[in-house]
């Protein structure tokens, strides 16, 4: 199953986006990175079936267990794609938010654009390891 970041802004070279670079590097799945401007642009079609998950303030806090579960899931029952949205400055609207397979929260806090990103690619990267019985987690 492919994991797609879409993203609202350019992380350029940050330290924000040397973890991104990290963790990315680390995925054993297939993973895209896709970065938008702040309005518009053209979102790449989509392998199907497709799930979408959007990252937003009033999601459901899943411990990486559960989110490894979820993915395993996902990727078990024949989904292609699962699209990880992040939204510009405003979030998402209410239509998007309608249309998604999950919304995911990192917390009650508010995170900043590019922290949030790199710490969705952190637990991608432990969802995976989780899925492959992989030491990196350590449960309890």
């Amino acid at each position: 199953m492919l994991l797609h970041v879409i993203a609202r802004g350019k992380i350029a070279r940050s330290p924000e986006g040397e973890l991104v670079d990290r963790y990315a590097q680390r995925i054993a799945w297939p993973l895209k990175l896709t970065e938008l401007p702040e309005r518009g642009g053209r979102v790449p079609d989509a392998a199907t079936p497709l799930r979408r998950v959007l990252l937003d303030e009033r999601g459901r806090q899943l411990t990486s267990e559960a989110l490894a579960a979820q993915l395993g899931q996902w990727r078990d029952s024949g989904v292609r794609e699962c699209r990880f949205e992040l939204g510009a400055a405003d979030g998402h609207g209410d239509d998007g938010r309608a249309g998604a397979d999950l919304l995911l929260a990192f917390g009650s806090a508010t995170w900043p654009h590019l922290l949030a990103r790199a710490m969705l690619l952190e637990q991608l990267y432990r969802a995976t390891t989780i899925i492959a019985g992989h030491p990196y987690h350590r449960s309890g």
